[in-house]
C-alpha cells in the first residue's frame, strides 16, 4: 500500500470551518507540519476538499 506524505503550505484563516475540521482529522495543526498517512479512497477524498492547503508527496517503501 502506497504511503502519502501531506504537508500544510498554507493557513486555514479565513477558511471555512468544514476545512479547519478536515486539517485536524488529517492531524495538521500549522504551516510546515506535515503527516504520513496510507493511501486509502476516504484520505483522497479530505485531500481532494483540502487541497489549496496541502502538498502531497508520495513515499516510496
Amino acid at each position: 500500500m502506497a504511503r502519502l506524505r501531506i504537508t500544510q503550505v498554507r493557513s486555514t484563516i479565513r477558511t471555512k470551518p468544514e476545512h479547519r475540521g478536515t486539517m485536524r482529522a488529517l492531524g495538521l495543526r500549522r504551516i510546515d507540519s506535515s503527516t504520513e498517512r496510507d493511501d486509502s479512497p476516504v484520505l483522497r477524498g479530505m485531500l481532494r476538499k483540502v487541497d489549496h492547503l496541502v502538498r502531497v508527496e508520495e513515499i516510496d517503501g
